[in-house]
This record gives structure tokens, sequence and C-alpha cells, in this order.
């Protein structure tokens, strides 16, 4: 007999009929006579109850299923007894696949922190909660590839190891094969690079943008997905080490243009998630955060407010409201300052444009008054800043400018640097966050709870 997953049987309610279910205890209980047994298979939030009569199984078969066994069960699809559910499973037969030890398994049937979870990465996954974060990560994961497919967007995959800092932070990994306590060295005393497996430095990737935009300059319109990593030493609820990213680049768009987009791609987003995912998100209102699908309904009905820098600015200083970190033009805006913005005083998403240059990266177009760029930020209730991007500096001249005031070495970047020369065009692009976005329509108030597993520093277990 084929196996069914609990989800289609719920979907299904066609009672009478045999079926084979397979999955993992969640609780077991009743007497000499009946045992009822909670059976989840990851296909949904809810559990399938099993009901066995008791006399006609093995009295070893039912001891040994317990809390985290797994079991194949065969029975008739009856209506439920029970509230909580229509069906249920008659049971005629049970397979024990794998035992769990009822005393040392981890997940007893209690309330368990979340720190307490990361450290048994490997089985929060059973959870309710891991389970509902996981189904609405492969949702979005789904619709971001179904967004751009359907706008005649090209998935391009761009390289993890990399000889260029798209970003010009220096917070990369180093990626070597050479013996770390034999390292050869020149005259000068420095790494003598040519001896290593690439013939020259190489990092782990920060941003797949600049290798997009070659792509974009070709192509029309591309966007990346895929992992990058940064190496900085922060231990917050919103940074990681290893995470992925989603960057369109395309060409012939303006920054209008790409503020247009990023309104209607998140838009999207949150409407294929809260259509697909309702049940584990109504789970997550209630168990995680009782404001989350107003949050997600605020986001998808309000039309995005967009205001440059200085306007931001100028609201700030005259908000009757002390910051913990001043305001002042020139200085980049903190997480308290993006939240007020679009929680207090607009009430509703925010997109910020043309920030200082001195405060953003190097590719980013230059306005007129030399004094800022074509940035921008999308910033969203309850986590602040969620995109950024920028219409790209077309011209030559300005960007080779750019550079060497910021003493970035050429020899990096001369293939960048060429797309300006042959055949230069408008273009633009941004960058999402894929593990922001998901604590944001998930309702998590930890970054490392929404990825499997997550890399911070001191942490590379599992």
């Amino acid at each position: 007999m084929k196996r069914t997953k609990v989800k289609e049987l719920f979907a299904s309610q066609q009672t009478g009929s045999d079926v084979l279910v397979k999955g993992w205890v969640r609780t077991k209980r009743g007497n000499r006579n009946i045992i009822f047994i909670a059976l989840n298979d990851g296909s949904t939030i809810n559990n399938i109850q099993v009901v066995a009569d008791a006399l006609k199984f093995d009295d070893s078969l039912l001891k040994d299923i317990t809390t985290g066994a797994c079991i194949a069960v065969k029975g008739k699809l009856v209506k439920s007894q029970g509230q909580e559910q229509n069906v249920e499973i008659s049971a005629s037969l049970i397979e024990l696949y794998g035992k769990s030890d009822a005393l040392t398994y981890p997940l007893q049937k209690k309330g368990h922190s979340m720190e307490f979870l990361r450290e048994n990465a490997h089985l929060r996954f059973r959870t309710n909660t891991f389970g509902a974060v996981f189904r609405i990560r492969h949702a979005i994961a789904y619709a971001i590839h179904k967004y751009f497919n359907d706008k005649g967007f090209y998935y391009l995959h761009t390289p993890i190891i990399t000889g260029s800092d798209a970003e010009g932070a220096g917070e990369m990994f180093r990626v070597t094969t050479m013996d770390l306590i034999n390292l050869p060295l020149n005259k000068d005393g420095s790494i003598d690079f040519s001896n290593d497996f690439f013939g020259k430095p190489t990092n782990l990737t920060v941003s797949g943008q600049l290798e997009g935009e070659l792509g974009a300059l070709a192509l029309g319109e591309i966007y990346t997905f895929g992992p990058t990593f940064r190496a900085e030493n922060s231990n917050t609820p919103r940074h990681l080490a290893e995470f992925w990213m989603i960057e369109p680049e395309m060409a012939f768009y303006d920054i209008d243009d790409n503020m247009d987009l990023a309104e209607d791609f998140v838009k999207y987003l949150i409407r294929y998630s809260v259509d697909n995912c309702r049940e584990d998100l109504e789970f997550l209102n209630k168990m995680i955060d009782n404001g989350l699908l107003e949050r997600l309904k605020f986001v998808q009905e309000n039309k995005f407010e967009r205001i440059t820098y200085t306007q931001a600015v100028e609201i700030l200083t005259s908000a009757s409201k002390e910051w913990e970190y001043p305001v002042n033009w020139g200085k980049d805006l903190q997480a308290e300052h993006e939240r007020y913005l679009v929680e207090v005083h607009y009430r509703k998403p925010v997109i910020i444009t043309d920030y200082p240059r001195d405060i953003k990266a190097f590719y980013m177009k230059q306005n007129d008054d030399g004094k800022t760029v074509k940035a921008m930020d999308v910033l969203f209730p309850g986590i602040g800043e969620i995109i950024g991007g920028s219409q790209r500096e077309e011209v030559y001249e300005k960007l080779l400018s750019r550079i060497n005031e910021l003493n970035m070495p050429q020899k990096d970047l001369w293939w960048y640097l060429e797309t300006r020369k042959f055949g230069t065009a408008p273009h633009s692009g941004f960058g999402l966050g894929f593990e922001r976005f998901v604590q944001f329509v998930t309702g998590m108030s930890n970054i490392r709870d929404v990825i499997p597993f997550p890399r911070t520093p001191k942490n590379a277990e599992f």
C-alpha cells in the first residue's frame, strides 16, 4: 500500500478507506484497553490521532511506542470522536521503525527555551514551532523563484569563492589549501599566495551583486539566490556568519523602477505565505507573536511611504524622543530610528532614498549634488531595514574615481569596470536578506531560529 501524508488525509476526508501513514510519535496515552497515539510526519502542523485496540497488539510493541519513536500505521480512516480534528485512524497494523528512549529523548512534553532547542538543532525540526518555521521558509523560497520566473528574470548562479570584496568591508572568510603551520612567505614576510590553490587570495563571498550586474548587462533582468558569508564577530539576534541573499539586478531600471519592484516583490512574498501557510502562521501568531498576522496584513495593504534621507533626519531630530544613538546628517540610521519612522511617524512601511555617499558602497549612482547617492533602504515594522539597494553608477570615470577614493584595488575589479567601458547602461538592483525576511514573516525574534543550522562566532555545530 502506498503511504499517504497526514496533510492529504486531513484534506481528503474520505472516511472508510484503508490508509498507510508513517511518522514520529508526539504523544501516547491510554489504558489497558485502548491506546491513543498522536502522529506527525512533517507535512502539516497538525497531528493525526491513531486509535489502537490494546488487546490486538503485542504489549512489548506498545511499550516501545514512546515520544520520538518512528512508526508505520495501517488502518481505516474513520470519523473522529474528538473535537480537535475530523478524522482519525483506527489501526489494524503498527510497525516500529525506530525506538526512542523515553527517559533521554530531549523533546519532552513541556516548554523548551529557544536556546535549548538551538543546542539540539538536530531534533528541533520535530517541534511544532520549528516545523512551522521551516515549512514557511520553504514556501517563501519557492515564491521567490516563482515571482522572478513569472516576470521573465533569469536565475544566475554567482560564485561562492571570490577574489573581490563587494562591500569593501573586509569582513570575509579566507579560502585556502595551504598548510597553515608552514605558510610560504615572500621576502618581505608577507604570505606568498602564488602557491595557493587559486594563485591569489580568495574568500567566501559577501554578495553576488557585482557578478549579477554582469549578467544583467547582457540578459536584461537576473536574480541571484544563494549563500553569503560575513566574518563579523557579532552575537546579536540579527547576525549570522552564513546566510542567504536574494539579489535582483536589472538593466534600464532607475531608482524609481527599483523601488517599485522591491515593494511589489515583498508584498507578493507575504501574500503567498499567507495564502499557502495559513495554519502554520496561525500557530505562530498564537504561540510566538500575537501581532504577527496583523503585521503581515499591515505591510501587504499599505502603500510604502517614500522619503529622502534628509527628510528622515529632519523628522527624527524634531521628534520629542531621546535616542540611544544621536541623529546627525551624515551618520547611518540605526534600527531605533528606522522603526520610529515606520511604526510611529508614518505607520506604514517606508523606503528611504538619497543617502550620504560617504556611508554607502562605491558602486552606487552619485547624485548631482555631489553629497548623496541613489541608494534605497526598505524599512519594515518590528525589524527596520529589510532591503538595501541602489541605482548603480554606470559612468566609468565616476566609478573609477570612487574606487580610487576608497583605496580599493583596481586589479581585483578590472572586469567590473570594463562593463562601463563596453556598452554601459543605466541599471539598478537590491538585496533582500532571506533569513531576515523569514524572521519577519514568522515572528521569530532571533535570526538563528529561521535557518536550519546557524553559523555564529564560536558555533559551527551540526
